[in-house]
């Protein structure tokens, strides 16, 4: 019942999470709904970004591939090893899931960081990085939750919650726990790594001339690829825990 009562409580903190504000935000009525619209409209920049080179770089497929279309063969490979390596020998039905996860971070944190969003001007608030706001963040970590409890179900049905009393019946509250715990961290990180940095490059900005803040730029360009490289090998590496059933 206390661990029951704990998970509840974990819950109700990601309801309570939802509403983290930092800046002002343009907020849209959908149904009942309150959401960000600055985060759905980035969104979608972000989503077309993605589509649209994609079906440029799939539009002429070449046996030896040059240009757009070997640069996405590299990133494909890439992301093949990634899933590969965290998650074994299974790993070709999640590569989807993974890359995208990744090339949506990854672009998402670019994003913030190259485009002139501030020339677009909003009744209130500002365009910024989707991964700038904490429900897109949360929004990830729970699809990722619920990718590796569907990964483990998938491979061993109900024997998958048998993992919950290894190696021992004493640790079945900390391991139910842990998997409420996981979205937690990765959701936190990833928003408190690239508010971060867009909150450093502002204030030096504020402070001295344009072109110091030039070579924290180009870490924050480095720091958000980082981030979204973590983000997408944790989601690999929870999705094959859950297929092996071992911590």
């Amino acid at each position: 019942m206390n661990v029951f009562s704990c998970s509840t409580n974990i819950l109700n903190r990601f309801y309570d999470i939802s509403g983290v504000e930092v800046g002002q935000h343009f907020y849209w009525k959908i149904g009942g709904f309150q959401v960000h619209g600055q985060v759905l409209i980035t969104s979608w920049v972000v989503i077309a970004i993605l589509l649209g080179s994609t079906a440029l770089a799939g539009q002429k497929p070449q046996t030896i591939p040059t240009g757009i279309q070997n640069f996405f063969e590299y990133v494909l490979e890439f992301i093949r090893d990634v899933s590969k390596t965290q998650i074994g020998e299974e790993y070709g039905p999640w590569v989807p899931f993974i890359g995208t996860i990744f090339l949506f971070i990854f672009v998402s944190n670019w994003a913030g960081a190259l485009l002139p969003w501030k020339i677009i001007q909003l009744p209130h608030g500002e365009l910024a990085a989707p991964t700038n706001d904490i429900n897109t963040t949360v929004a990830l970590a729970l699809l990722t939750s619920m990718a590796y409890f569907y990964a483990g179900l998938a491979k061993k049905g109900l024997g998958y919650f048998g993992k919950y009393i290894q190696p021992t019946p004493i640790l079945l509250p900390i391991n139910i726990l842990e998997d409420f715990t996981k979205p937690l961290s990765l959701s936190f990180r990833l928003f408190g790594n690239i508010l971060a940095d867009e909150l450093v490059v502002v204030v030096l900005v504020s402070l001295v001339p344009s072109v110091v803040p030039i070579p924290v730029m180009f870490l924050g360009l480095f720091t958000s690829g980082i981030q979204a490289l973590i983000f997408a090998t944790l989601a690999a590496a929870y999705i094959g825990e859950s297929m092996e059933g071992h911590h």
